[in-house]
């Protein structure tokens, strides 16, 4: 089990896409992904027209198919895009919550940052999971993101590697992040069922888990 990176994994969907040239082209471009997926967050799930693209993001149909062979490769587009941007955040987020003091705060800081970001992501990503079940050209780059974090997470963690407790500290902190993912996730109907446990308190929520998983950190054998 790696803890780093040693280049970031390529995130876009091959062939999704013919890459504009120009600034005008660009800006269109970037309004057919805008107005695709506000119609996908909207109405939870890919059920809208490429009409519906065109009137919302004020782009003609021809400049669609200009871009885009298929509906499906436009949605594959809107999540390529979605994944990027989730990769810029959760760098972020993890350059913050790493200038933490000590493991007793990074953990509080890790869980409460990771929950909101998944949070803000989760009507798209439900929508993602649920075309990668039959999409490879979305399933594979979903995973190649999905484990990008789950390194670099566990990296973050081994910083305060001096301050847990047991032997196989990298394996404590994967494990870690296994749990953090999996209860936010589910919480957030992440899952394959689409549904959440119960309605639970958010705040309670991620303050327990910070708990729990320091806990485990600090003192499991």
């Amino acid at each position: 089990m790696s803890t780093a990176l040693e280049a970031d994994p390529v995130v876009a969907a091959p062939a999704v896409s013919r890459k504009p040239q120009q600034g005008r082209s660009k800006a269109s471009l970037e309004r057919m992904l805008a107005a695709a997926e506000q119609l996908m967050i909207e109405r939870g799930c890919e059920d809208f027209t490429l009409q519906e693209v065109s009137q919302r993001g004020n782009v003609s149909i021809g400049s669609i198919y200009l871009r885009f062979d298929s509906k499906d490769n436009l949605v594959r587009a809107v999540i390529s895009d979605h994944l990027e941007r989730m990769k810029e955040e959760e760098d972020r987020m993890l350059a913050v919550v790493t200038e933490s003091a000590s493991l007793n705060s990074f953990v509080a800081a890790y869980v409460e940052a990771y929950a909101e970001l998944l949070k803000q992501h989760a009507p798209l990503l439900r929508l993602t999971m649920k075309r990668a079940e039959n999409d490879p050209q979305v399933s594979e780059p979903g995973k190649r993101v999905a484990l990008r974090v789950e390194d670099l997470s566990t990296a973050a963690m081994m910083a305060y590697a001096d301050e847990m407790g047991g032997k196989d500290k990298e394996l404590k902190a994967n494990s870690s992040f296994h749990v953090i993912f999996a209860t936010l996730a589910r919480q957030l109907s992440l899952g394959s069922t689409g549904e959440s446990v119960h309605d639970y308190d958010w705040s309670q929520l991620k303050r327990e888990l910070g708990r729990m998983c320091l806990a485990y950190l600090k003192h499991a054998r």
